[in-house]
């Protein structure tokens, strides 16, 4: 059985885990004084050769993405920290800062030095205000210490760091919004080429990572590129945070290798909650085509999550037992979507509307069989069309659940309405 792997996490039982005193009581900025002695794009290579993948959902390589910035452009480099972790049921970067904010910290120093850059931002989501205010006396104490601001460890490298709140949309998340979000507009997606490395944040390069990511260079720096490969699959590399919610017996986050599966994390979670079965789960939050209990031993890598029909995405695990009504799940999922949509392009703005109307209308029981080929056809329209990937990870959970589920979908026409006792599925109610 595939073991747990606490290395952000390792730390976080400690009181004093989210200090500066406590954080280099355990290591903590030993990696940013290795890195000050190495050269930059060694740093680069080090990053490409452990094959960190993005942990923010798409999985990009993040070494890859930093050798992107062009040589020969002569504005400032920026890096930018994507922390407006919005996408429901994910919930590991809000946790990684508010119990080792250090280790971000640290990281963005090293990444910063590694891409030539002296201004780094951390966009963090405005809700979260216990978080930035964690954040930002985390990057105080780092610039007390003389691990921020001008001639770092005597080293000639300067970097200032700026904890930014954003205003609380979804769509920022998206890296281009959220640049955009940055600069003080309103947040809604970029055209595609010019990408951020080459006219990012004020037109200039720029290097947009997640928190995770980030957070995950300093141990690569200090144990090596051999160490990181150790860990997880030759193509997913590594370890990261599964975040289990939903009707588990003990919901949380599981650092654990890339590959381990669903079965061994309920195993080490106590398994469904008593008394029920495993009906659905999300492998990477609700944009990502959901799973039965047929995948249980997929491994969660990038791959094989993929062969599988969806994608591993920030691993945000929401378990659903037979108490669950699939269609009200998804409905409300998709009224998620619609409200956080920009608006900026028609497929999206559009298409989650009317997917609502139609999920509410089944829901209530006043639909037809003919509505399902109408949720299908909306997410043909949307997928592949709209404007950013709001619009492609909102089909998914519609397009999954009847493919896997279409005969409760049609029962909900048949009944009259929902068959289903909502009560049942809340904490409540789950064991009458």
């Amino acid at each position: 059985m595939t073991t747990l792997t606490p290395i952000l996490s390792r730390d976080w039982d400690r009181t004093d885990s989210f200090t500066l005193d406590g954080y280099k009581a355990t290591g903590g900025y030993s990696a940013l004084t290795k890195a000050l002695s190495m050269d930059p794009d060694a740093i680069v290579d080090l990053v490409k050769q452990s094959g960190l993948r993005g942990r923010g959902g798409a999985g990009f390589p993040t070494g890859m993405k930093w050798g992107f910035l062009p040589k020969d452009n002569p504005n400032p480099r920026y890096l930018v920290v994507n922390a407006d972790e919005s996408e429901p049921g994910t919930c590991k970067d809000i946790p990684l800062m508010l119990a080792n904010p250090h280790v971000l910290v640290e990281g963005v120093a090293i990444a910063s030095y590694a891409i030539k850059s002296s201004q780094a931002f951390i966009y963090v989501r405005g809700e979260v205000v216990h978080v930035i205010r964690r954040l930002r006396r985390a990057v105080a104490e780092a610039y007390e210490a003389g691990l921020l601001g001008k001639d770092i460890q005597g080293s000639g490298f300067d970097l200032d760091v700026v904890v930014h709140a954003g205003a609380g949309a979804y769509i920022c998340g998206e890296e281009t919004a959220l640049l955009d979000s940055l600069e003080g507009y309103r947040g809604q997606p970029r055209l595609k080429p010019p990408f951020p490395a080459v006219a990012g944040l004020y037109a200039s390069p720029t290097v947009v990572n997640n928190v995770e990511s980030i957070a995950s260079v300093p141990g690569i720096v200090a144990n090596g590129a051999e160490w990181f490969t150790s860990m997880g699959t030759e193509k997913s590399a590594g370890f990261g945070f599964f975040s289990l919610s939903g009707h588990v017996t003990n919901p949380g986050q599981y650092e654990a290798p890339l590959g381990i599966t669903l079965r061994e994390l309920l195993d080490m979670a106590g398994g469904i909650r008593g008394g029920h079965r495993l009906k659905f789960w999300t492998p990477g939050g609700s944009s990502t085509p959901i799973f039965t209990d047929e995948h249980l031993d997929t491994p969660l890598d990038f791959e094989s999550v993929g062969a599988a029909g969806s994608m591993l995405g920030t691993r945000a695990l929401q378990i659903f037992d037979e108490t669950t009504c699939v269609v009200r799940a998804v409905g409300r999922w998709i009224a998620f979507y619609a409200h956080e949509s920009c608006g900026k392009c028609t497929p999206c703005r559009e298409g989650n509307f009317w997917m609502v109307q139609v999920l509410d209308r089944l829901e209530r029981g006043e639909g037809t069989e003919a509505d399902l080929d109408k949720l299908l056809d909306i997410c043909d329209n949307l997928l592949g069309r709209s404007f950013c990937a709001l619009g492609d990870g909102a089909t998914s959970p519609v397009m999954s659940s009847i493919k896997h589920f279409r005969q409760e979908y049609i029962d909900h026409v048949d009944k009259g309405g929902c068959p289903f006792d909502h009560s049942k599925a809340t904490l409540w109610g789950g064991n009458k």
